[in-house]
Parts: C-alpha cells; sequence; structure tokens
C-alpha cells in the first residue's frame, strides 16, 4: 500500500508540473501585453515600461517561468518603484486590479467553494446510493421504474435550470426560504446552513442521478456473482447478503467517483455559484476573466487543475483501500 500511494503522488507531481506549464503558457503567452493590462488603458509608455519592468516581462519565457515556480515553492519577491514588496509562498502572483496577492484571494473564496462542494457530496451519496440500492433490491418493479425514469430525467435537466425551479418553487411561491444570499459560516453558522440549502440540494440533486445508475449497476453486477448464490443456497438471508456482500462491491466504484466529483466540483460550480451569488472560486474565476486579471485567472486555475489532480490521487487510494486487489495488481 506504501508503494502504490508513493508512485500515485510522483504522477500527481508530474502531471501539476505538466500542469503549471501548461496554464503559463497559455495565460502568459497569449496575444496582449499584460503590462498594458496592468497599467491600464490610460498609461503612458513609459509607465507602462516601468511595470513591465516590475512585472520581469522583458526576461526571458524560461526565466519567467522559473520565477513563477518558484515563487509557488519559496516565495518571491516584486518590485514596486520605491521599494521590494515580498509575496510569500505558494506565491501565484498580484491582482492587476487590486495588487493583492492572488494567495490571499483564493484562500478568502476558498471556504464558500469547498462548503458547497462537501454539502452537495453528503446529498448526492445519500440520495444516490439509497436510489440506486433500492432499485436494485426492487428488480423488475415499480420501484425501479420509477427510478430509473428519475434518474434520467434528472440527467438531461442543466443544472441552471435545475437551481431555477427550486428558486421559483421554494422561494417565490411556497415561500419556504427567502431568496438566499451568502452569509460566511464564521459569521452566522444557521444563517450560513439554511443560505447554504438551495444550493446544496441543485448540486446534490444533479449529482445523485448518477450515482443512481452506478450504484445500481454495480449492486446488479454483484448479486449476479457466484459466492452470492453460493451464499443463497447455504440459506443465508438476503438483508445479510445485501450488506455484508453487494454493498461491499457497490462501494468502491462510488468512492472513487465521490472523491473525484468533490475535486471537479472547486471548479465546474461556476453557474451555481453564479445563480446564487456564492462569492467561490468559479465567480472568482468568472470576475477576473471580465477585467483580464490575467494573475487571478492563472491562480484559479491552477488551484482548480490541482484539486482535479489530488482528488484523483484520493480517489485511488481510497479505491485501493476498499479493493486490495487494486494495489495486487
Amino acid at each position: 500500500m506504501i508503494r502504490f500511494t508513493l508512485q500515485r503522488l510522483g504522477g500527481a507531481v508530474l502531471v501539476l508540473l505538466a500542469l503549471s506549464v501548461l496554464v503559463f503558457g497559455l495565460i502568459w503567452l497569449a496575444p496582449g501585453d499584460p503590462a498594458k493590462l496592468a497599467c491600464g488603458d490610460r498609461c503612458s509608455p513609459a509607465q507602462i515600461a516601468q511595470v513591465r519592468e516590475r512585472l520581469g516581462l522583458n526576461d526571458a519565457v524560461l526565466t519567467r517561468y522559473a520565477d513563477f515556480v518558484r515563487g509557488i515553492v519559496a516565495g518571491r519577491d516584486y518590485s514596486t518603484g520605491t521599494g521590494v514588496l515580498r509575496c510569500d509562498a505558494p506565491c501565484l502572483g498580484l491582482s492587476y486590479r487590486s495588487d493583492r496577492q492572488v494567495t490571499e484571494v483564493i484562500l478568502e473564496r476558498l471556504p464558500a467553494t469547498a462548503s458547497l462542494a462537501l454539502g452537495a457530496m453528503v446529498i448526492w451519496l445519500a440520495v444516490g446510493v439509497g436510489a440506486g440500492l433500492l432499485s436494485a433490491l426492487r428488480r423488475g418493479g415499480v420501484t425501479e421504474r420509477a427510478v430509473t425514469v428519475l434518474t434520467l430525467a434528472a440527467t438531461g435537466v442543466p443544472v441552471f435550470i435545475l437551481g431555477l425551479l427550486l428558486l421559483m418553487i421554494v422561494c417565490a411561491y411556497l415561500r419556504w426560504l427567502p431568496f438566499p444570499s451568502y452569509v460566511p459560516l464564521s459569521q452566522d453558522p444557521e444563517q450560513w446552513a439554511w443560505n447554504m440549502l438551495l444550493p446544496w440540494l441543485t448540486l446534490g440533486l444533479f449529482e445523485s442521478a448518477k450515482y443512481a445508475r452506478l450504484t445500481r449497476a454495480s449492486t446488479l453486477e454483484t448479486l449476479a456473482e457466484d459466492h452470492i448464490r453460493t451464499f443463497r443456497a447455504y440459506g443465508v438471508g438476503e438483508r445479510a447478503i445485501v450488506g455484508r456482500h453487494a454493498l461491499r462491491g457497490a462501494v468502491p466504484p462510488v468512492i472513487a467517483l465521490s472523491a473525484l466529483d468533490v475535486g471537479t466540483m472547486f471548479g465546474g460550480a461556476v453557474l451555481t455559484e453564479s445563480l446564487f451569488g456564492i462569492p467561490g472560486l468559479g465567480k472568482t474565476l468568472i470576475d477576473g476573466v471580465r477585467v483580464i486579471d490575467l494573475p487571478v485567472v492563472t491562480g484559479v486555475v491552477l488551484v482548480m487543475g490541482a484539486a482535479v489532480v489530488l482528488a484523483n490521487v484520493v480517489a485511488d487510494l481510497l479505491y485501493a483501500a476498499a479493493d486490495r486487489r487494486v494495489v495486487l495488481s
């Protein structure tokens, strides 16, 4: 297991290095002058030249990339014209619009995205796994057909349409809840939970359809194996078979997919964050693209990519812990 873990971590480091090269190349080598973007349209050529010198844009591309990676690992210094500004590791640059460290901006927005992803995960696991297991145990009946129809319908509905429907039904028509307005957890935990309920339901119900189908397929596959028929022949009860053996076969793929989806949510919840006004990483990325704040865009994309890569590692490790055959293969 230790060797398997080290192999996955080594692969993750190589992927992250390749991701840094790709993001740096796509953003910083794109057409346009980053110094002019940072300075503004009203800057004179002399001012733009000063900004180029301050940002190190006069250096060679490889030097700029080395400084970029060095800043992430050990921090770096930025010239302000009259002094030196220290950006501590992990330094992802300085925002063009606010002169704040990009790392500070990301850490400020990260809790909102993390709470959205983790809360939605609880819902999609509870609803998806429960519905999938119920469908598999009631195979051929009305319950299975109902679950199949609902999962197919949920798969075809875009997440923003589902969110709008929940807002219209719960907030406008039934008036069970006020329209969500994000409140930080540290400020008021109760209001934070109530205002996050609809975003959690939107993402959780949207993803639960996938987990219901996966759980149903994995459970049926496990119930059709030879050792299950042997247990039944020896008189083992159906409840014991399902609880001790069928679920064991369905859990590994659900665990792996759930870990991967949580990582993807750090970058894929843009629509949900925009719809409900959640100040997370997705909304930060959209705002950075709108005002062409390249350091913020670079930092957020790197963090999102790193979250997906690390989620893949966690998914592999959890899958291996649930099924030892993965380590031995």
